[in-house]
């Protein structure tokens, strides 16, 4: 079992104080030894006497080192004695050594505590600065349980609310049958209104399961422009009959994209069926690709009436919609599907008319 830390640093000061004594006492002995006439081992000794003060004044403050020089000059009388008897001279010079021996350690003793003062300043912040932010992460987590809490009854309000619709109408429709069973019209008509409501509702479910537990993107090398090609194609059937132009613009030389294919077109289908819906007649939809560094940019452009800025925030929410037969899944789960890709999905308005929708792609998957 280790010992606590109050009582190692006891240990320790013990330590050190029993060495400066035991120096001062060593060089003394040694100095002692030394003849008279030898100057050269007298002035050695005589500094010596510095390096057991400072070491006390620097671990223990100001009065160790006093302490310390009071104790280095104590120790230094009997040869000041001895000096005198050679010659006055001599032990003037010692005499005068003893007040710089305290100088000397109640100075470094001044710097020393303040250093340390600093120094536990430092850490006592370091201390409220690491427990401020345990207290904030902690926060955090509670704030990240709070939101997802928040999600869930979100997405049972909306769904609730998305199901009910069509179950009316199914419900309206059977009774329809029930009181008009010999009406051949309006057996087809609420047959068709059964039959519709009921695909709304495999939709909408089918698009709450893949925002609830959405499936790991299965990568593959993507050939961009092919797949461009292929949304484009796809959407062509969302524009009946009306007079939009699907442009494509992507350089030549733009890289393969390592990412799921099927999940990636779905999310350029969802935009630029979005972007087709949005649009006036005569308008043009602009599908564009580039390389940019590390990363692809692709981008759904229209000028159509635009997202309100009070929008803006909440597109990406899910059940939020503007449409009257939406369900508000799609761009939720398509900004879900760019995240798991390591991906970025936004949108901006256009300066002049209608909204850009921005897919950032990393070419590379993370760990690859």
């Amino acid at each position: 079992m280790t010992e606590p830390s109050a009582t190692k640093r006891s240990k320790y000061s013990g330590i050190r104080a029993t060495s400066v004594v035991l120096a001062i006492c060593s060089i003394s002995l040694f100095h002692h030894l030394v003849p008279l006439s030898d100057l050269h081992g007298h002035v050695v000794f005589q500094h010596l006497y510095y390096l057991p003060i400072l070491v006390a004044a620097l671990s223990f403050g100001w009065a160790a080192g006093l302490a310390a020089a009071v104790l280095a000059g104590l120790s230094h009388i009997p040869y000041i004695y001895l000096s005198w008897h050679a010659g006055p001279y001599y032990a003037i010079d010692e005499i005068l050594e003893i007040p710089l021996f305290c100088i000397a350690g109640v100075f470094a003793g001044i710097l020393s505590e303040r250093e340390r003062k600093q120094r536990e300043h430092l850490e006592r912040t370091t201390d409220q600065l690491a427990a401020v932010y345990r207290e904030l992460q902690e926060s955090f987590e509670r704030m990240k349980r709070v939101e997802r809490l928040y999600a869930v009854g979100q997405l049972s309000a909306g769904l609730a609310h998305e199901i009910r619709n069509p179950l009316a109408g199914i419900a309206g429709a059977a009774g329809i049958i029930e009181r008009n069973s010999s009406s051949e019209s309006k057996r087809t008509e609420c047959l068709s209104i059964i039959k519709k409501e009921t695909e709304r509702l495999n939709r909408l479910l089918t698009s709450f399961l893949d925002f609830a537990r959405p499936r790991p993107p299965q990568y593959r090398a993507i050939e961009l422009s092919g797949a461009l090609d292929s949304v484009i194609d796809l959407a062509t059937h969302a524009i009946d009959r009306k007079p939009i132009q699907l442009k494509k613009e992507v350089p030549p030389d733009l890289p393969e994209l390592e990412g799921d294919p099927e999940q990636v077109k779905q999310v350029l289908l969802n935009l630029l069926i979005n972007a087709i819906q949005a649009s006036p007649d005569g308008s043009e939809v602009v599908l564009s690709a580039r390389h940019d560094h590390s990363k692809v940019v692709i981008r759904v452009k229209d000028h159509g009436c635009g997202i309100a800025p009070e929008n803006r925030e909440k597109i990406f929410d899910p059940f939020f919609t503007t449409k009257e037969s939406g369900t508000g899944l799609g761009l939720s789960v398509a900004h879900q599907i760019i995240e798991q890709h390591g991906g970025i999905l936004t949108a901006e308005a256009n300066p002049d008319r209608g909204t850009t929708f921005s897919v950032v792609l990393p070419l590379k998957r993370a760990g690859s």
